[in-house]
């Protein structure tokens, strides 16, 4: 049986980690060992938890990686994978050179974002950046989730041998609406049956930007005495909110049950400044029959189609207009947008066609399909 080794950054509960779950747990019938270079988190245990082998090599950040890159490579030479998937730039880097060490010729980087943003980031990664766009020919391809992540990453002098397109794939049958659900979770958070929930899902990071979201949302507070904001994932809890979204703002913090309370929601937003790939909550969102208003990021645009609202980035007038525009519609109007939205995720992005290119990678068939 063909060996998959999978080295990632980390395991905690972000869209690359749970891509790879999905891809370990319900791929392609091939053995799959995954090697988290920092903790395991979240997906760590619950890859455990489905039989899949994971090692944790606790490396620490800012420091030399020593005596775990050598783990590493003694763990890869003991297990002779047939092929060594990369997720993330620090991974693509230390996978690459642990795997060129322990014999494995076959390494496929796995991009998971668009444009890298210099000054967003900490000198280490920036320098990490520039030395693989230096060495994007050494790996046997490149792959990305998205068709924004490719160009940013020629613009930034990538030039492998070979680009593999691997969208993220969504299953209709986990994300999907549920009236009664739905009528129970906006109970559990003590909605009214009139309130408008508007959703902001993801950590708290610079990428993110959660301030032009919370600026838009202040806005429109102002205007909607009905409106409801919720914050659910990491590092929500600390943020402080504009005393006018105090009283209307849900923070919930990491959350496990997402596909619960995305059926909750009437509105879900992405505000992402830079950097998305093919953001997993906006499909998910759309999944759940919920319309979504996003930043004109990555392939967000490309995602949500015409089933939608896009807006420029870092924007927050833009944004609070976007949100209005899908606030003002009707009950039946947003219900449409739904249903228009779950079939688009259903005919373009399916777990069962993002499944079967990760099965053509596997097994060597996967061409050049970004061209």
């Amino acid at each position: 049986m063909t060996t998959v080794a999978h080295i990632i950054t980390a395991l905690r509960s972000g869209g690359a980690e749970r891509v790879l779950y999905l891809v370990a747990t319900r791929g392609p019938q091939v053995r799959h060992v995954v090697y988290a270079l920092a903790d395991e988190g979240f997906y760590g245990a619950e890859l455990r938890r489905r039989g899949i082998e994971v090692h944790s090599l606790g490396m620490r950040s800012g420091r030399v990686p020593g005596a775990s890159l050598v783990r590493l490579i003694k763990l890869l030479r003991a297990q002779q994978p047939d092929m060594i998937m990369t997720w993330l730039y620090h991974a693509d880097l230390i996978g690459t050179l642990a795997g060129r060490l322990a014999g494995v010729h076959r390494i496929i980087w796995n991009l998971r974002c668009s444009n890298f943003v210099f000054a967003e980031h900490p000198p280490t990664t920036r320098r990490i950046v520039t030395l693989l766009a230096r060495l994007s020919r050494i790996p046997t391809a490149v792959a990305a989730n998205s068709i924004a992540g490719q160009h940013a990453h020629e613009e930034l002098g990538y030039r492998p041998r070979r680009w593999i397109y691997l969208p993220n794939g969504f299953d209709t049958n986990e994300w999907h609406p549920d009236d009664a659900d739905r009528a129970k979770v906006r109970c559990e958070l003590g909605l009214a049956a009139d309130d408008f929930l508007v959703g902001r899902i993801g950590r708290v990071d610079p990428q993110k930007d959660m301030p032009t979201f919370l600026a838009a949302a202040k806005m429109l507070a102002q205007r909607y005495p009905k409106l409801r904001v919720l914050l659910v994932g990491e590092g929500t809890e600390e943020l402080e909110l504009p005393p006018e979204l105090k009283p209307v703002t849900l923070v919930l913090g990491v959350r496990h049950d997402m596909y619960r309370l995305m059926r909750a929601l009437d509105l879900n937003v992405s505000s992402s400044a830079y950097g998305e790939g093919l953001p997993n909550v906006v499909a998910e969102a759309m999944a759940s029959g919920v319309p979504c208003v996003v930043t004109d990021v990555g392939d967000s645009a490309l995602l949500v189609g015409g089933e939608g609202v896009v807006v420029p980035p870092r924007d927050q007038e833009g944004l609070a207009r976007g949100i209005e525009k899908i606030m003002t519609k009707s009950p039946t109007e947003r219900w449409r947008m739904g249903v228009h939205g779950r079939t688009r995720i259903d005919e373009a992005y399916s777990i069962e066609s993002s499944l079967l290119r990760y099965r053509e990678v596997f097994s060597g068939s996967e061409g050049d399909n970004f061209k």
